[in-house]
């Protein structure tokens, strides 16, 4: 869409409209650096910024894309309630880009434009069998126990033997709520058809398996710690997969969180029984490494095995293979190799990388030259690494770039407050605000306390899974809502 002027900082009149699409770690972080920088310090600059999600609940990742027994989520989620609840950056709920807004509704309304959308789908991993029944993606699982309002309710949880494939931090996460007791999750806020459906798991082993070896691990101290307080699972480790080459012994006197994390694991196989009879818990986490996989194994179009190929560090601390093939009998594979970008309408999409294309966060066309006023930041600026911590460098990057752009961005045709209020209304969309996200907080606070009233166990919370109830308790309390809504 063309613009016939551009925004001036020098503009008394309006501030300048910053639309951010995803309420995500990254997306309220680069609105909070916004309003904190210097030019709004100092008065120099007024900036009216509104946060879009297509979910009707803010905090993306964190809410659904975190596994609810870890409890540094709550620190997370105060920061950014903290950010949202000082009200001057305002969120919408519940409105889809590219379905309900279109980047040609956002530049008629805004100054400029971050997509913050993250990444929320399962890289592929191209093996033979993995399309067979009981082959599944592990974000998708890990959006089914978080309650994600888009997956179904029910996740068959049928197998006795799983394996998990990678060595992030998603496949401890994914591993470790396999391996969980049910009850023991209770405390978190897991919503009531996660429970009873983790509950009648008949899971006795969950297997992860890496390609290299324990220096190489890409998950973190504490997500490896977590495992070991799992009530009635034992974990079990294997002599065999513990090697370390030239560059594995340079990590290990070189980085602290790998000599931490290599520490762990041999003291854990140094104190684990020798004889398998003599692991007593109900259940077993398998940690695996150097295995490779080739291949899921099926009959009758359902998952009944995996086979690796056994690797070697090659003194680099890459592996390659040995050509010794091993099989598991498992009834259920998760990949957790790692999550992808999806495509937004109207915006360039980079398929092999699964990201916007960008210069430091100013998003390019297909030419490679930046499109004025479209930023990118987080995941999908640069793809799904990293801690959530690393995001706010990130943010910062892009909100500095756009901040040198000032002169230069289309000035908004429409830059009126309530003109994408009344453009929402009039479309008929069931937005939801930072109000109605309070509300629903506090419903679901509700549900928790009743919980605990009955079965005893303090309950935080209980998460409301289906939009419609979700978007229903948020809206009876918006003032922006229409009265009919």
């Amino acid at each position: 869409m063309s613009q016939s002027s551009t925004f001036s900082s020098g503009d008394s009149h309006r501030p300048l409209r910053v639309a951010v699409i995803g309420s995500g770690p990254a997306g309220v972080y680069a609105a909070d650096i916004l309003t904190k920088s210097a030019p709004v310090a100092s008065g120099e600059l007024k900036v009216s910024i509104d946060l879009y999600d297509r979910y009707p609940a803010p905090y993306g990742l964190i809410r659904y894309g975190v596994a609810p027994d870890h409890p540094r989520i709550k620190g997370i989620v105060n920061a950014l309630h903290k950010v949202l609840d000082r009200g001057d950056i305002r969120f919408f709920g519940n409105v889809e880009y590219g379905t309900d807004l279109t980047l040609e509704d956002l530049q008629t309304h805004y100054d400029a434009v971050i997509f913050a959308t993250g990444a929320i789908k399962d890289a592929d991993l191209n093996i033979p069998g993995i399309e067979l029944e009981g082959s599944f993606g592990g974000a998708d699982f890990v959006s089914w126990y978080d309650g994600h309002p888009d997956v179904p309710r029910q996740w068959p949880l049928e197998a006795t033997e799983i394996a998990v494939l990678g060595n992030g931090n998603v496949a401890l996460d994914v591993a470790r709520v396999l391996s969980k007791h049910a009850d023991d999750l209770l405390v978190t806020e897991i919503p009531d058809n996660v429970y009873q459906g983790l509950r009648n798991s008949p899971v006795t082993d969950v297997h992860v398996f890496g390609r290299r070896g324990p220096a190489q691990v890409k998950f973190t101290p504490l997500e490896l710690r977590e495992l070991s307080h799992s009530r009635d699972v034992d974990i079990v480790l294997y002599p065999e997969d513990f090697e370390f080459d030239a560059e594995s012994d340079r990590q290990i006197q070189t980085n602290n969180q790998t000599k931490t994390m290599v520490g762990t694991l041999t003291n854990w196989i140094a104190e684990q029984p020798e004889d398998p009879a003599e692991f007593t818990a109900s259940r077993r986490l398998h940690l695996h490494f150097l295995h490779n996989p080739v291949e899921v194994l099926g009959e009758d179009g359902k998952v009944t095995g995996i086979r690796f190929e056994r690797t070697a560090l090659d003194g680099t601390g890459n592996a390659v293979g040995t050509g010794e093939y091993l099989d598991y009998p498992v009834q259920a594979v998760y990949r957790a190799v790692g999550y992808f970008g999806s495509a937004l309408p109207e915006v360039e999409f980079d398929h092999r990388r699964g990201v916007i294309p960008n210069d430091g966060g100013r998003v390019l066309d297909g030419s490679g030259v930046p499109v004025a006023g479209v930023y990118a930041t987080g995941w999908i600026k640069r793809g799904p690494v990293g801690l959530i911590g690393h995001t706010k460098g990130d943010a910062l990057e892009t909100v500095t770039h756009l901040l040198e752009d000032l002169e230069n961005l289309p000035a908004a045709a429409a830059p009126a407050d309530d003109a994408v209020v009344n453009l929402l209304n009039g479309r008929g969309v069931q937005f939801t605000t930072w109000e109605g996200w309070l509300a629903l907080d506090a419903h679901e606070r509700a549900l928790g306390d009743a919980a605990t009233e009955i079965d005893g166990v303090v309950r935080e919370r209980i998460k409301v899974v289906p939009r419609e109830d979700m978007v229903s308790v948020a809206r009876s309390v918006q003032v922006d809502a229409p009265a009919d809504a």
